[in-house]
């Protein structure tokens, strides 16, 4: 890993040729940096690595667009600042609960408890049955609370192309929490 270079140099000699080797660089020199000013904003250790790694996908995914106005890190900073705010912000508007949080909420002993705990094992279960990219959409929509046209920038597709990747992956949990409910 060249060292040497400036950001500014890296992302200039690497971006078109090694994308993995300039991401990488930059990622190694601005990781802790990026997650302390997370953690700073959230106090939650959790929610900065969440952030951290949002940020950084982000960032990523627009760096062909980083026009050396300002240096990278304030490029960088900015992102990072402005997620967080925006994340908080939303998190204020809505009281969301993630689906882990869920579980771990204590039930009473009644039988409308057990039957909630156990659609909850259900949720999980079915979730887990999704891959990666079908979960990350699923919780960038409904428990960060993005909009469409966010989670299509972010990802750099079209809305209508966003919102059939959910319609499917909501089909799909449905489907896989039916089969688990069957068995």
């Amino acid at each position: 890993m060249q060292t040497s270079l400036t950001d500014e140099e890296t992302i200039r000699r690497f971006l078109s040729s090694q994308p993995d080797h300039c991401f990488e660089t930059l990622y190694n020199r601005y990781v802790n940096k990026v997650y302390r000013r997370c953690l700073s904003m959230t106090k939650d250790n959790e929610k900065a690595e969440d952030f951290t790694h949002d940020i950084f996908l982000k960032a990523f995914g627009k760096l062909d667009a980083f026009q050396e106005r300002s240096s990278f890190s304030t490029w960088l900073y900015s992102i990072a600042f402005n997620y967080c705010s925006d994340q908080l912000r939303l998190a204020k508007r809505f009281n969301l609960v993630s689906i882990d949080e869920a579980t771990r909420l204590e039930l009473s002993e009644s039988h409308d408890s057990q039957l909630h705990e156990e659609s909850l094992q259900l949720v999980k279960r079915a979730m887990n049955g999704l891959t990666t990219e079908e979960q990350t959409l699923l919780k960038l929509k409904y428990e960060d609370g993005m909009t469409i046209e966010q989670i299509a920038q972010l990802y750099s597709l079209t809305a209508s192309a966003v919102k059939m990747r959910l319609k499917r992956s909501r089909e799909k949990i449905n489907r896989l929490y039916t089969q688990h409910k069957d068995i």
